[in-house]
């Protein structure tokens, strides 16, 4: 017998329902708000949503019911971009940036990713394991239902697969939806400081390889600056990637305006991230190369700098934003969207509506998964979230709180407080 869920008494109903493409301009503030809503889904996918009114002609009386408490209801959050999987922590250089030490003096002094590194080698699969589960389920408080997850803290092959299998096991459990990165590009281990071009070579020629194999990973990410992996660089191990299938997402332009938002747009990257240094012809390439901007505004505020991704500009321009947590150690450790909500509204003068589209439709867009979820509407699955709200604008207004009563994965409750 087929199972059905029917959510009642939802003062709003915010579906995100709307055109079957990333949305853009003003189309960013049309929430698709059913008032006094209601959603009907049968075996973990939604049937139809509407009025109670509507829903209650047409749905099975003897379906299961939850009463929202005239709460407010909207898509679980997709968080497209993420490290959850890492050892140990960094708390001690955040104190150290705290009293004036720069993000890249204390990695020059083997501080930063390259500590990571080190502490997530050290650490046993297990010990990975038990700490992803505990920030996945923070995900969860904070009402995300989807997260892409970046390996970059093993920088070798058997510590890179590692991660994406830990990532992997995550979404089997069937309580977080997983998509996997590669992002062996991530720094040069110190084992190569001074072999770098070997490094490179080891991930283009084995590391890429071997992780498209095993079937890991269906992006392949780079952190590209200058002192790093430059855009000739880039370019490289990009274009491998691509010829071995990976998806192409990249962190470009977050320390230096360096030429990395052209380059995703010549290779046609899925996405470019961070682009707080990017100039207007950076961001007029996306635009016209179709790569969507994945904006991390928690890694700005947390690292205690002032310039912020120019989204209200890139909004002006017609790109179809995306907004994310960048869940790391180092320079963003928040698994709160809510958070980011309220930095993208207050720092980067978003409307409410447009950041929720941000890190719903649109970011399920950028994981080419917005036919299943990042909208409530029918034939997708029924992740959504009770959120312990009045008005979907409170999501962004009140900050450090987690405002998720109940999250559902597929019509099965996940998370309930």
């Amino acid at each position: 017998m087929p199972r059905d869920l029917i959510i009642v008494n939802c003062k709003q109903l915010v579906t995100l329902a709307g055109p079957s493409v990333p949305r853009v301009g003003h189309d960013l503030n049309n929430l698709g708000i059913i008032q006094d809503g209601a959603l009907w889904a049968r075996d973990g996918k939604i049937e139809r949503v509407g009025t109670w009114d509507e829903i209650k002609t047409v749905a099975p009386t003897d379906a299961d019911t939850i009463d929202a408490e005239d709460r407010i209801v909207l898509p679980g959050f997709v968080d497209a971009h993420t490290h959850l999987v890492f050892g140990g922590s960094r708390a001690g250089e955040f104190e150290r940036r705290a009293l004036g030490e720069s993000y890249q003096s204390i990695a020059a002094s083997g501080g930063g990713i390259r500590s990571t590194v080190r502490q997530t080698r050290a650490a046993t699969e297990l010990e990975l394991l038990i700490s992803a589960k505990r920030r996945a389920h923070w995900l969860l408080r904070n009402g995300t239902t989807t997260a892409e997850i970046k390996s970059g803290y093993g920088l070798a092959l058997e510590h890179e697969a590692k991660m994406l299998r830990i990532a992997r096991s995550l979404g089997e459990t069937g309580t977080l939806r997983v998509v996997g990165t590669f992002l062996g590009a991530h720094e040069f281990p110190d084992e190569f400081r001074d072999r770098r071009e070997e490094y490179v070579e080891l991930l283009i020629n084995e590391m890429l390889p071997a992780i498209a194999n095993e079937r890991l990973a269906e992006y392949a990410d780079i952190f590209c600056e200058p002192h790093l992996f430059n855009t000739e660089i880039a370019y490289r191990i990009m274009i491998a990637a691509s010829n071995l299938g990976f998806g192409l997402r990249m962190h470009v332009d977050q320390l230096n305006s360096s030429g990395g938002a052209q380059l995703a747009a010549r290779l046609k990257a899925a996405t470019a991230d961070h682009l707080e240094q990017t100039d207007e012809p950076g961001m007029m390439a996306l635009r016209d190369a179709g790569v969507q901007p994945v904006l991390l505004p928690a890694s700005v505020y947390a690292l205690g700098l002032q310039r912020y991704p120019a989204a209200r500009r890139m909004v002006e321009l017609g790109l179809p934003i995306v907004l994310a947590t960048d869940l790391n150690p180092g320079s963003s450790p928040t698994p709160s969207i809510p958070m980011v909500l309220s930095l993208a509204v207050t720092q980067m003068k978003l409307s409410v509506a447009e950041a929720i589209s941000a890190v719903t439709v649109n970011a399920a867009y950028s994981l080419k998964r917005a036919h299943e979820i990042g909208s409530l509407e029918p034939g997708k699955y029924a992740d959504f979230v009770i959120h312990d709200c009045d008005d979907y604008r409170e999501l962004a207004y009140y900050f450090g709180v987690e405002p998720a009563r109940q999250v559902f994965i597929a019509g099965e409750s996940v998370y309930e407080r």
